[in-house]
């Protein structure tokens, strides 16, 4: 079983959505560690956010389980039915399906770290629950659609 070396991880940064969301995830980054660790069937990161910082659009996936679990510092995390303050040690699950959409807001004044584990779909669906947008990814590829299925052309 090899070990990993988070020092030795490339840092993510960026984000795939379409403007304006991507310049939302300012202060956002992770590790692909299970991609270095070799793995195929499921995903595990490590997320850091600055203060202030988002770790997504708040959203919900057709086909893919989520696991969260607070490594460092203190996250928001918000749903459909409100807020709860998480902190290291502290665990959530998105089972696949579920349309109660959800990230997580630092507001602290230190980074706060999230490890997500999830399953990788071949074929997935995220619906982003405030904002007009989903992806569809298939093949290692994502395209933006609004929520009734039209090629996405900017906020409307």
């Amino acid at each position: 079983m090899p070990v990993i070396d988070p020092a030795k991880v490339p840092v993510k940064t960026g984000s795939i959505y379409p403007e304006p969301y991507a310049s939302m995830m300012k202060g956002r980054s992770s590790l692909r560690l299970g991609d270095a660790g070799g793995l195929t069937q499921f995903g595990a990161n490590l997320v850091s956010l600055e203060p202030g910082a988002l770790s997504s659009l708040r959203h919900w996936h057709q086909n893919e389980d989520e696991f969260v679990m607070v490594t460092e510092g203190e996250c928001t995390l918000i749903q459909d039915a409100g807020e709860t303050v998480m902190r290291a040690g502290d665990c959530a699950a998105f089972p696949a399906g579920s349309t109660d959409g959800h990230h997580f807001v630092n507001r602290s004044d230190r980074v706060a770290r999230f490890l997500v584990v999830g399953t990788k779909a071949p074929r997935e669906v995220a619906t982003y629950s405030d904002v007009d947008l989903r992806v569809e990814i298939a093949d290692g590829r994502a395209r933006f659609t609004y929520r009734d299925g039209t090629d996405w052309t900017g906020p409307r």
